[in-house]
């Protein structure tokens, strides 16, 4: 299964690491967050290497949906409520700025990059989206609020957000990477103090940045409770109703849409990492009652880290490491918030104030519901007399029968079913699927 950006994208080469090297800033991750990162430290003149353990845009960034939007669900009353307006209105306005980027960028880019209307609907809360969009024309955002869309059923409402955009992310991301200090197929085995230590050699640095995904240091910053993995699938349909805006349900487990060329681009079947969920039957049900005539061109699937309280975790990786960095959680949206991390993390290695770091501050409190599901997943999972068990952790793993995977509902971690590594915190092949007959 490759995504439609794998079959219209060029990937670049890049050396492995040979031997041992230094620099100031190492940045571990490949995909979006640590290119955007690395990018924009080589142009700000710093010292900096990226490592990769397989390929650039290897991991979650090539299965993306890639909106470019502000509009990250209907989180902004609910994080006006919980955080207050001032908080609130900059993480706005660093999802503004992060936009604006994209804009600049795409402008050099031959990347499918297209202004569009963005749009959250809510099928049976009219009254939320009411106030999503008061709350947004509040923070100075011109939102509007419809009764009606172009979608193929009825919606309670809708809020609408002009001049969004979309774009190819490999074709942006493989032009990002041009020339930059990557090492491909180099995977860090271990940490220590100002040190890497990889499957190719030694990388000595000055200060690091965790862009992996999950983080994957466990013994700080609890991240191992801070965040879960969410996985969502998607259908590219042919000779289906064109969509001119991008949409998203509010509710976790609606469905998404936007057109990519003459493909309708179907989005859903959500569920936690490890639990069932409607995956692409639920997909494939909804498109042939309502797209008879469509064809399935591609499908592909998607995990993403979700955050306790809907806000990445941008800045310092915890109170004991003040030379470590991470981004992370970013909650569906890695598009915007990736562009949001690389501006931080870029600043705060250089030492430099960003009036966004407070905001995103992986430090800020824990104390919010999902840290209570989080934890009874987690002693689920460890108290679940099966195996085979998650190396991460020691958590149970379970078949996923739509992916057939070992997938982890402690913390997310995937494998197939020969055992090899898909998606972390897990950093190797497990040791034992795929090896007797009960787990295949």
């Amino acid at each position: 299964m490759k995504s439609v950006w794998e079959k219209n994208s060029l990937r670049p080469a890049f050396d492995t690491l040979r031997g041992n090297k230094s620099t100031d800033v190492l940045i571990i991750g490949g995909g979006i967050a640590g290119l955007l990162c690395a990018r924009k430290l080589k142009n700000a003149g710093v010292d900096c290497i990226l490592t990769e353990a397989t390929e650039i845009c290897g991991g979650i960034t090539k299965n993306t949906t890639a909106k470019i939007t502000l509009q990250h669900g209907a989180v902004f009353n609910k994080m006006a409520k919980r955080f207050g307006a001032d908080a609130t209105r900059l993480y706005l306005q660093a999802q503004i700025r992060a936009g604006e980027e994209y804009e600049g960028f795409c402008g050099l880019i031959d990347c499918d990059y297209e202004k569009n209307d963005s749009y959250v609907y809510s099928v049976g809360d009219r009254a939320k989206m009411v106030r999503e969009a008061a709350t947004l024309n509040k923070l100075g955002i011109a939102a509007e609020f419809l009764e009606e869309c172009e979608l193929p059923f009825k919606i309670a409402g809708a809020v609408r957000v002009r001049g969004q955009a979309q774009f190819n992310p490999l074709k942006f991301l493989y032009a990002v990477a041009k020339d930059l200090p990557i090492f491909q197929h180099t995977k860090v085995l271990a940490l220590k103090p100002n040190k890497a230590l990889t499957n190719r050699g030694e990388i000595t640095f000055k200060k690091l940045i965790i862009a992996s995904h999950f983080p994957i240091l466990n013994k700080h910053g609890w991240y191992f409770l801070k965040l879960y993995q969410h996985r969502s699938y998607v259908l590219a349909l042919k000779n289906a109703q064109s969509i001119k805006g991008m949409y998203v349900d509010e509710a976790d487990k609606g469905l998404s849409f936007r057109s990519y060329g003459d493909l309708l681009l179907l989005g859903g079947g959500a569920h936690r990492t490890g639990k069932q969920g409607g995956c692409w039957k639920e997909l494939e049900s909804f498109a042939k009652a309502h797209y008879p005539k469509a064809q399935i061109a591609d499908r592909w699937a998607t995990q993403d880290c979700m955050s306790l309280d809907d806000i990445p975790y941008i800045g310092q990786y915890s109170p004991s490491t003040p030379n470590v960095y991470v981004a992370t959680g970013f909650n569906k949206w890695g598009m915007t918030n990736a562009m949001v991390a690389a501006d931080i993390l870029c600043d705060l290695v250089r030492g430099k104030k960003n009036k966004y770091t407070k905001v995103f501050d992986p430090s800020r409190s824990i104390l919010r519901p999902q840290l209570a599901i989080n934890a009874f997943e987690s002693v689920a999972g460890l108290l679940t007399p099966t195996v085979p068990r998650c190396p991460h952790l020691g958590c149970a793993l379970k078949y996923n029968p739509a992916e057939h995977t070992w997938d982890c509902s402690c913390h997310g971690s995937r494998f197939t079913k020969e055992g090899q590594l898909i998606d972390n915190p897990a950093t190797d092949d497990h040791p034992s699927i795929g090896k007797n007959k009960e787990n295949s």
